[in-house]
């Protein structure tokens, strides 16, 4: 979720007084009390989500990433693959708000999912898969150390033109923070790449923490801070700046004495973000999906879990996908709602999703793949593009500007009609019919997703395998045949689509 919020799903997350110390465990249980009895029969589950699978959690033996990016209409949704390109001496990087820095004498190529307007709302993974991600995570910071306007904007960018590996890209991302300090309240990026997975947790001012993800354990965010359990010394799992916990004290967030082992989350995070049934409802509905052990309903989840069995692709986007949740006017209580139905991943806010299959046995041009999804899941396809095709088709990109509420009603509510020169409004118009026509067509969307999904699965193998047969002597076929691929499952969802609206 973008942007600087004051207010999270309306609840106010500004700032506490200074020195305040942190909720007792009495005060919090109250605040959770009361969010209860004040929310309406059905808790508005939304906010983006992110999945992180380990090496060894995943079929593929190599990381795997999920997001839904959710951000309040009007929104458009460009995908650029952006060449790697060569700097002059002394060449810098200006920052949105004044900060400049040297630039690399090179940056590496990446594909680019650009939301216009949007501060905090884009991704990119780069072409040694680096991989690039955030969840909105509010802090409870209000005196941030800020030097020449802060970084927020191009922190991503920069750790995607920089970084070889996902480690790299933390450090660089600390490093950046350290030197300017984060603009925002707070944020958790995901950095990944085919060996590890990692959650960088940037807090307004000049403070961060990272925890990587086991390789046998699967970690999800939604919207607040979720490393708990810190263990400095071991640099192999965390890293951090110097003094994060000696902050923590000076501001009389933590005292060891009182609270026990350090648990960033619990410190660091704004406790109505952290408490809030929105945010730890996500998460624990997409924990449940994948855990062998029942997980408590409440703010306390664990970082990250063992799953059942190996994750594959279509399972990310089985969890990405999860659109059940409680009934409206429900008249049983809300803990036991959220345990039948759980919260709802994916909703007409989710403005495009993506899962990056990430490998490393096979030459990276084939090795990542880049499955998007324009709109939400639920009412869209996953169409699989590797990194090394020329690009992502023409109609994939437009201007890079937010549109208009007039533009954008306009564009989404004309009947239906396919464009191959703007794909995200011929989505998005989509889902606005689907949206309107009922639960009925949703399924019947979904069954028509899984099938083209499947048929894509099906057919990736023995493609991929041909293609690094022809790689090192025929680059470029390889690669059209792989661009092929790619157009074949892009004209079988605009097919289904006109097929799915023909029904109603």
């Amino acid at each position: 979720m973008a942007g600087k919020t004051k207010y999270f799903k309306g609840l106010p997350v500004g700032p506490r007084p200074a020195g305040a110390s942190p909720r007792p465990a009495q005060t919090l249980i109250s605040v959770l009390v009361l969010i209860y009895v004040l929310l309406p029969a059905a808790v508005p589950c939304r906010g983006c989500f992110s999945i992180v699978v380990g090496k060894n959690a995943s079929a593929d033996g190599y990381v795997i990433v999920g997001h839904n990016e959710d951000d309040p209409a009007p929104q458009t949704v460009n995908h650029h693959k952006v060449p790697r390109r060569r700097h002059p001496p002394g060449a810098k990087v200006r920052l949105r708000n004044g900060g400049v820095l040297e630039q690399a004498e090179q940056t590496w190529a990446y594909i680019w999912s650009e939301m216009p307007g949007m501060l905090y709302s884009d991704s990119y993974v780069n072409e040694w898969s680096v991989t690039v991600t955030s969840d909105n995570c509010p802090s409870r910071q209000d005196k941030p150390d800020i030097t020449d306007g802060g970084i927020g904007y191009m922190l991503r960018r920069l750790v995607a033109e920089r970084a070889r590996t996902a480690r790299q890209g933390v450090l660089l991302a600390g490093k950046l923070v350290e030197r300017f300090g984060y603009a925002d309240s707070g944020r958790t990026y995901i950095i990944c790449d085919p060996e590890e997975g990692w959650l960088f947790c940037a807090v307004n001012g000049k403070h961060w923490l990272a925890q990587r993800v086991g390789d046998d354990e699967v970690a999800m965010v939604a919207n607040t801070y979720t490393i708990r359990k810190v263990v400095l010394s071991d640099k192999r799992n965390f890293l951090a700046c110097k003094d994060i916990v000696d902050y923590a004290k000076l501001r009389s967030w933590y005292d060891p004495k009182v609270d026990g082992p350090f648990d960033f989350a619990a410190v660091y995070a704004h406790p109505d973000a952290a408490s809030h049934p929105n945010n730890f409802g996500r998460q624990w509905t997409g924990l449940k999906y994948i855990s062998g052990e029942p997980l408590p309903l409440d703010p306390g989840l664990p970082f990250s879990v063992v799953p059942r069995r190996k994750l594959r692709v279509a399972d990310v986007m089985q969890i990405l996908r999860h659109d059940n949740q409680m009934q409206v006017g429900s008249t049983s209580s809300h803990l036991s709602d959220l345990r039948d139905r759980g919260c709802a991943l994916c909703n007409v806010s989710t403005q495009t999703s993506f899962v990056t299959q990430l490998r490393r046995n096979v030459p990276l041009d084939i090795g990542i793949v880049y499955w998007v999804c324009l709109a939400s899941p639920r009412t869209s396809f996953y169409i699989p593009f590797h990194f090394g095709i020329s690009g992502l088709p023409a109609g994939f990109r437009s201007e890079s500007e937010r549109p208009t509420e007039q533009f954008y009603d306009r564009k989404v509510g004309a009947p239906f009609a396919v464009d191959p020169m703007y794909a995200f409004w011929t989505f998005s118009n989509f889902r606005d019919k689907v949206d309107r026509a009922g639960s009925k067509m949703v399924t019947m969307t979904k069954a028509e997703a899984r099938r083209i999904e499947e048929i894509a699965f099906d057919v990736q193998k023995p493609l991929e395998e041909a293609a690094c047969k022809l790689y090192d002597g025929d680059r470029t076929k390889a690669m059209r045949m792989l661009e092929n691929y790619s157009k074949g499952i892009y004209l079988s969802c605009v097919e289904a689509m006109s097929t799915v609206l023909s029904r109603n």
